[in-house]
């Protein structure tokens, strides 16, 4: 089996990645640190590491570094089992991408919907595959506002991420209801509040508060068991399109599980990449 990860080079990217090593033939590394992805292949001192390991550039705020990321997979013409979305952030001021986007809204989401979409054939082709979106309890504060998904009016970080966190459930709910006939099963989860470097650029009332909150995290070890969990369960398929913690599935806000809010999300993030 093959899999393939976003932000594999932190936090519960790379304790998924130590968590998995062993159970696939080949893992995709998609990330801007090619040193750092270097580091982690040799922290797990595997035999014929080069060969089970790529690296494959991608940067979630450039969406043409996502396409060409795409176009070097769908090259590779192998089955992608498994596909875990894991990068995210939240930023303390109104970041622009690249493509003039919101950042959170650009690197928490829309990198991702545009990558997903774009290696479908791979999907398909595993006969069974698995796309798992890293969401957060986050979601349970957010108020979308689907006419102004760039936050052009006021910006406040904590908001803005729990809407991109939102958007990551509703994108796995589409996915599991488009392509179930493909053989394609999607789920989003909370990994837990985990000690990372989350939050680190962040000043003031903040960064108090989630120094306040670290003696109560997990461990980012921990904090990657539901990943894993998703990745190679038997029998979760039946649960496609559910939102999971600590292994379990759970009950999300009722606008995750909005029909009108999935399908809006969905033909919006469309014609945003159509005219980027």
């Amino acid at each position: 089996m093959n899999l393939a990860i976003t932000g594999p080079t932190s936090g519960i990217g790379t304790e998924t990645v130590k968590a998995l090593h062993t159970k696939f033939e080949k893992i995709f590394l998609l990330a801007r640190n090619e040193g750092k992805c270097q580091e982690l292949i040799e922290s797990l001192s595997l035999k014929g590491a080069k060969e089970k390991f790529e690296f494959i550039h991608l940067d979630l705020a450039n969406l043409s570094s996502v396409h060409q990321a795409a176009e070097y997979l769908l090259e590779k013409k192998l089955p992608i089992h498994v596909l875990i979305n894991n990068a995210g952030g939240i930023f303390p001021e109104k970041l622009k991408t690249k493509d003039g986007l919101e950042m959170t809204f650009s690197v928490n989401h829309l990198g991702h919907f545009l990558l997903t979409n774009k290696i479908l054939p791979l999907l398909e082709k595993a006969q069974g595959a698995r796309v798992i979106n890293v969401s957060s309890e986050a979601h349970k504060a957010a108020k979308p506002d689907f006419e102004d998904l760039q936050v052009t009016k006021s910006y406040s970080s904590f908001p803005v991420y729990a809407n991109a966190k939102l958007f990551n459930i509703l994108f796995t709910k589409s996915l599991a209801e488009r392509y179930a006939d493909k053989h394609i099963t999607s789920y989003a989860l909370h990994p837990g509040v985990v000690k990372t470097n989350f939050g680190n650029d962040f000043s003031g009332i903040f960064k108090w508060l989630i120094k306040l909150a670290q003696p109560f995290m997990i461990s980012a070890e921990k904090g990657a068991e539901t990943s894993v969990f998703l990745s190679l369960a038997e029998g979760v398929e039946k649960k496609s399109g559910g939102y999971f913690k600590k292994s379990k599935e759970s009950k999300p806000s009722q606008i995750a599980n909005s029909r009108k809010y999935r399908e809006t999300l969905w033909e919006k993030s469309n014609e945003i990449i159509g005219t980027i």
